[in-house]
């Protein structure tokens, strides 16, 4: 037969051209959870309470929801805060829901004789979001439920407020160790691999729970864990016990090459350099090397402006860049009145009277604004450096008439102001051992050379020159110049004891000085009016 064929039960037309009918497809949304686990209908609820609720469901699903509540999480035991959750994904997807309705035949009287084959299929709608588990299911923790932190935290989860309130940190005690719980499960020592008899199994007591929150890296990365190549086993050994240890050392670890520092309570002062530092010393500049050492020979005691400023630009930047330079020649103290100079090794200033000379005076300019120069400024500097080279090589000098710094520190050496120069050259009031805070003055000496500096200095600033007048009627008018042994007790050294928000003792100083300053020209401007009227 030509044109069709009848077979049983089917009709299959001959010719290829016809083509499937369109149906409309709804757009009703359905959201799908891939869950991994076996649900039934009834089991329903007990599903959806370890994905966090029906709440949690509804924001994981949100478009607009938070990025965190986008994320659904399985908790097998979600009445336990410990547990660790299998973090769940929101996917795209472009699944259609598909009712399916079977056929069955029944026979007057409800007798049911089963499926017959025939099927009714009708899109329900779709599913553009689905929430999958892809990720491995991690370790789970069970911490001691005895334990005091368990309790408070199961007292927070259940809102339980008289717990909360008795609860006490308990008493931390360093028994790491105990004992395994005798009422656990005991393993085969065959299976364990520890032979019968032994003591009792230990087990940890670093009460170490486990986070608040977890990771959500679900996807296994690869470790590929290898040994750093920097570092090599090395030996030390402890010369008080005898003992040698072993231990990986990093051979490209950062060494630092600042200088040697001492407190001035140390008994002893170094010699020469570290090891680190002297390892450098190859790489250096022989030429300014030498002159390093022929300058701390020639004065054993210099701050870092004035060695500088013995140098030109070139080779003062060229110091300051390779940080070797100055360790590799002279010390540090750390406290004390040559605090923050450059001493040369081997020489102790504590035991030279000489080195009164050397200490070093510094008070805070508190109106000095503290700003960071531009590139194209410093490299205007540099081109500039010959103009005022003049006033930069001598900055670390004081003269009373030239201002070259608006930050007082000055060695006394530095000092050639004349009246200020008698009083350091003075041969009183001297001490018989050097003091922490006054060196080899005593304490109205140096008192009186800092109210003469600090006035000179502020007056510098202000555009004018103190006279010597002004400075004796004001060493006559501050008490504190007549104090000879009134100390305040030293401070620790690296810690400031001031108030938050207290004026410095420096600015107090300058203040009260000021203050005297205006109180003596008040009081000649008044004898003058007078001498006028008689």
């Amino acid at each position: 037969m030509l044109g069709n064929t009848v077979t049983r039960d089917h009709y299959y037309p001959m010719s290829s051209n016809t083509t499937a009918p369109e149906l409309p497809l709804p757009s009703t949304p359905f959201y799908s959870i891939e869950y991994p686990g076996y649900v039934q209908p009834k089991s329903v609820p007990q599903a959806i309470r370890t994905l966090g609720g029906q709440i949690a469901v509804d924001n994981a699903f949100k478009r607009s929801g938070a990025k965190l509540d986008r994320c659904l999480e399985l908790n097998f035991r979600p009445e336990n805060p410990f547990s660790h959750p299998v973090p769940g994904e929101i996917v795209q997807t472009s699944n259609i829901v598909l009712k399916v309705v079977q056929r069955r035949r029944k026979l007057p009287g409800g007798y049911d004789f089963g499926p017959i084959g025939e099927y009714t299929v009708e899109a329900a709608g779709v599913i553009p979001k689905t929430a999958r588990f892809r990720a491995m299911v991690d370790y789970q923790y069970s911490p001691d439920p005895n334990d005091p932190v368990t309790g408070l935290r199961m007292a927070m989860q259940n809102f339980d407020v008289e717990a909360i309130r008795k609860y006490v940190i308990p008493e931390e005690k360093e028994d790491y160790l105990v004992s395994e719980d005798p009422n656990a499960i005991v393993i085969d020592p065959q299976l364990s691999g520890e032979p019968a008899g032994d003591p009792p199994v230990m087990k940890s007591n670093m009460r170490m729970f486990p986070p608040p929150l977890f990771s959500r890296q679900n996807v296994p990365q690869h470790y590929q864990f290898k040994a750093n190549p920097a570092s090599v086993v090395t030996t030390i050994t402890d010369e008080e016990a005898g003992v040698e240890t072993k231990r990986m050392i990093n051979r490209m670890r950062w060494k630092g090459y600042g200088p040697t520092s001492i407190l001035f309570t140390e008994s002893t002062v170094p010699t020469g350099p570290s090891e680190t530092v002297s390892s450098m010393k190859n790489q250096l500049n022989d030429e300014i090397h030498g002159t390093l050492l022929k300058k701390f020979q020639e004065r054993p005691i210099w701050t870092r402006t004035a060695i500088l400023n013995q140098f030109t630009a070139v080779q003062a930047r060229e110091i300051h860049n390779s940080k070797v330079h100055l360790p590799l020649v002279a010390y540090v103290f750390q406290d004390g009145p040559w605090r923050d100079t450059f001493v040369r090794f081997g020489y102790d200033p504590r035991a030279d009277v000489e080195a009164r000379f050397y200490q070093r005076l510094y008070f805070r300019n508190a109106n000095h604004p503290i700003t960071r120069t531009s590139v194209t400024e410093r490299r205007q500097d540099v081109r500039s450096a010959d103009l005022n080279d003049f006033d930069k090589r001598h900055s670390h000098i004081f003269d009373g008439i030239h201002l070259t710094t608006e930050t007082a520190a000055f060695q006394l050496c530095d000092i050639q102001e004349t009246m200020l120069k008698v009083m350091i050259e003075s041969e009183e009031d001297f001490r018989d051992a050097c003091d922490s805070s006054d060196g080899w003055f005593s304490s109205q000496a140096i008192e009186r050379i800092k109210i003469v500096l600090r006035h000179k200095f502020f007056s510098l600033l202000n555009g004018r020159v103190a006279t010597d007048e002004e400075c004796e009627a004001l060493l006559v008018a501050e008490p504190g110049a007549k104090l000879a042994t009134a100390r305040a007790p030293s401070i620790r050294m690296g810690k400031h004891n001031m108030a938050k928000g207290a004026i410095p003792p420096e600015d107090l100083a300058a203040a009260r000085l000021q203050a005297a300053l205006q109180r003596n020209s008040s009081a000649k401007r008044r004898q003058k009016q007078q001498d006028v009227h008689v």
